[in-house]
């Protein structure tokens, strides 16, 4: 990032959130010097962005921030397991899965959440004698490794959050509380 300007982040915001989704009333984000420019800054509050910045070093700040981190570390950490000499050209993969995989809270993938309809992604018939087949095929295979690491993963915190979890006290009618 320290090769950018405020100005080239500005316009990547432009590019790959504004132009896709609009303005957001929050960015939540580090402290990395970009982020607190005097342009940066002045561009969120002329936009009416409120910005909310993470302490050093805590990059899970607040609670969406945290799970978010953790399931893109289980991503991450497959990339580097299976796909070590093209992480770059596979992470929008990554993205994909994540946003097309239903998530607890809203019972729905973020994909449908934000165009009601789910993504097309069907499998095809793949002829993979060719390089176009053998990028299809490899693009279908990385997307279903995805899907299963994130269930894996989404079980593994389960577990783990039940585990700290107080159970519920039962309460009846005449009780007191």
């Amino acid at each position: 990032m320290s090769s950018i300007t405020s100005l080239d982040l500005a316009h990547l915001f432009i590019k790959n959130i504004f132009s896709k989704h609009g303005l957001p009333s929050r960015i939540f984000s580090d402290k990395v010097p970009l982020f607190v420019s005097s342009f940066w800054t002045n561009l969120c509050q002329q936009l009416k962005i409120s910005r909310d910045l993470s302490t050093a070093y805590h990059p899970e700040a607040d609670g969406q921030t945290e799970k978010v981190n953790q399931i893109l570390e289980q991503y991450l950490w497959m990339y580097v397991s299976y796909y070590q000499d093209d992480c770059n050209t596979w992470l929008p993969l990554a993205e994909f899965a994540y946003n097309n995989s239903d998530h607890y809270s809203t019972k729905q993938s973020p994909f449908f959440t934000v165009y009601e309809r789910d993504p097309q992604f069907d499998s095809v018939h793949i002829t993979q004698d060719t390089p176009a087949g053998k990028l299809s095929t490899k693009i279908q295979s990385v997307q279903q490794d995805f899907k299963r690491e994130l269930e894996v993963s989404i079980n593994r915190f389960k577990r783990y959050a039940d585990k700290t979890r107080a159970s519920q006290p039962v309460f009846n009618p005449g009780d007191m509380v």
